[in-house]
C-alpha cells in the first residue's frame, strides 16, 4: 500500500497481542444492527472482538438481509438475531435485540463502523458515572478518497474538535451518534428503546435522556470509524434522512427543550445556520453577484475558512493527516452547500407542507 493509500483509508482494525490480558470485565453488551452488510460486518466484527476490555456478548440483528450477512457474522462466533421480518430501520433492529440484554451496559455500532482497540476502555468509566445515560466518542469517515468522504472527513473534524468539546462542557452533546455510543441499560429500556417516531432515532434518544435530567458525555479518546456515502446517490439519501430527522425533533421535542437554556439556545443556532446560512449560500450570494455585478459577494462562501482551518488543522497535525485536510477543504465547501439544499427541502416538506418523510434509507 503506498503513503498516499495510508492517508485515505484512515483506519483499518489492527491485530493486538493475544498474550495481554483484558483489562477489566466490561459487563456490557454491543449490538450491531445490519441489514445488507456483508461486505462490512467482518470488519467491524474484527475490531469488536480486538478490544482490550471485551464485551460480554456480542449481537449481530441480521435484519432479513438478503445477502450473507448472518451467516459471515456467525463465521466470527458471535450472536446472531434474525427478526421474522425486516423491522424497517435501525432503531426497530435493534430494539428486537435489546430485550435480550442483561449486562449493566449497551453499545450500539453500526454494521459498517469499525473502532480503536481501546474504544470500549475509554468509554466505560464515563458511562460508569452517576446520571450519565450515554456516552459517545470521535468518528471519523475510514475511507477518505471521494468528493463526499473528503467533505465528510473535514465536517466530522470540524464538529468533533471545536463544537463537541464545548456542548460536553454542558454535559449536552447535540446528539450521541448513532454510529457508536454507549448506553446504561436500564435507562435506555426505560426510554423504550429507540424510538421509530423519527429519522433521528439517535438524536431523538439524546434529546429524551436530557428531558428526563440525564447527561450525556463526549469521550474523544474513544476513535470510531464508519463507511461513509462515498457517492452523490448514497449521500442523498443519507442527508435527506439527516435534515428530515432533525426537523422532525425540534418539531417533537421543542415544547420541552425550550426550558433547557443551554440546548434551546444551541438548537436555535442550529436552526439559524439551517435556514438563514442556507438561504444566503444558496440564493443571496449569487443573486448580490449577479445582479450588483460584482464577483467580490461570492467570496462569502469561503469568507469563513480561518474558522474551519484553524481547529481541524491543530488535529489533523496530530494525527498526520495535514496534507489530508488541506486537499479536503475544498470538499467541504461543496457537501456544505448540498446539505443546505437538503435542509431547505426539508424544513419546506416538514414544516410548510406538513407532508412528512418516513422511508428509512441507509445512506452508504
Amino acid at each position: 500500500m503506498t503513503p498516499t493509500a495510508q492517508l485515505e483509508i484512515i483506519n483499518q482494525p489492527t491485530k493486538r497481542s493475544t498474550s495481554r490480558a483484558p483489562l477489566e470485565k466490561s459487563n456490557l453488551t454491543i449490538l450491531v444492527p445490519a441489514y445488507n452488510e456483508a461486505q462490512t460486518i467482518g470488519d467491524t466484527l474484527r475490531s469488536l472482538l480486538l478490544q482490550r476490555v471485551p464485551a460480554e456478548d456480542i449481537i449481530v440483528i441480521d435484519d432479513y438481509s438478503t445477502d450473507n450477512t448472518g451467516q459471515i457474522a456467525r463465521s466470527y462466533g458471535v450472536k446472531v438475531l434474525r427478526p421474522p421480518s425486516n423491522t424497517g430501520s435501525k432503531a426497530g433492529a435493534q430494539n428486537f435485540a435489546l430485550q435480550f440484554v442483561t449486562t449493566k451496559y449497551t453499545m450500539a455500532i453500526d454494521a459498517d463502523t469499525t473502532i480503536a482497540a481501546d474504544a470500549v476502555e475509554k468509554l466505560l468509566p464515563v458511562i460508569k458515572k452517576p446520571n450519565v445515560a450515554a456516552a459517545c466518542g470521535f468518528v471519523l469517515p475510514r475511507f477518505v478518497r471521494s468528493i463526499w468522504e473528503k467533505g465528510r472527513y473535514v465536517e466530522y473534524l470540524f464538529a468533533f474538535t471545536f463544537f463537541k468539546p464545548i456542548q460536553d462542557y454542558y454535559r449536552k452533546p447535540l446528539i450521541s451518534s448513532g454510529c457508536f455510543s454507549i448506553y446504561k441499560t436500564e435507562i435506555l429500556k426505560q426510554n423504550g428503546g429507540w424510538s421509530t417516531r423519527t429519522l433521528a432515532e439517535d438524536m431523538d434518544l439524546t434529546w429524551s435522556f436530557y428531558l428526563k435530567g440525564y447527561s450525556v458525555r463526549f469521550v474523544p479518546e474513544a476513535c470510531s470509524y464508519p463507511v461513509e456515502p462515498h457517492n452523490f446517490t448514497f449521500m442523498r439519501k443519507q442527508l435527506k434522512r439527516w435534515s428530515h430527522g432533525f426537523i422532525q425533533n425540534v418539531m417533537l421535542h421543542w415544547r420541552g427543550l425550550i426550558h433547557i437554556p443551554y440546548l434551546r439556545s444551541i438548537i436555535g443556532v442550529a436552526l439559524w445556520d439551517a435556514v438563514i446560512a442556507s438561504l444566503v449560500y444558496l440564493i443571496v450570494l449569487p443573486v448580490l453577484a449577479i445582479v450588483l455585478k460584482n464577483p467580490l459577494f461570492l467570496l462569502g462562501y469561503i469568507i469563513d475558512i480561518p474558522a474551519v482551518i484553524i481547529p481541524t488543522l491543530f488535529t489533523a497535525y496530530k494525527r498526520k493527516e495535514t496534507w489530508l485536510l488541506i486537499k479536503s477543504i475544498p470538499s467541504f465547501f461543496i457537501l456544505r452547500t448540498v446539505n443546505g439544499i437538503f435542509m431547505l427541502e426539508a424544513i419546506w416538506n416538514e414544516l410548510i407542507r406538513k407532508k412528512r418523510f418516513s422511508v428509512y434509507e441507509k445512506g452508504h
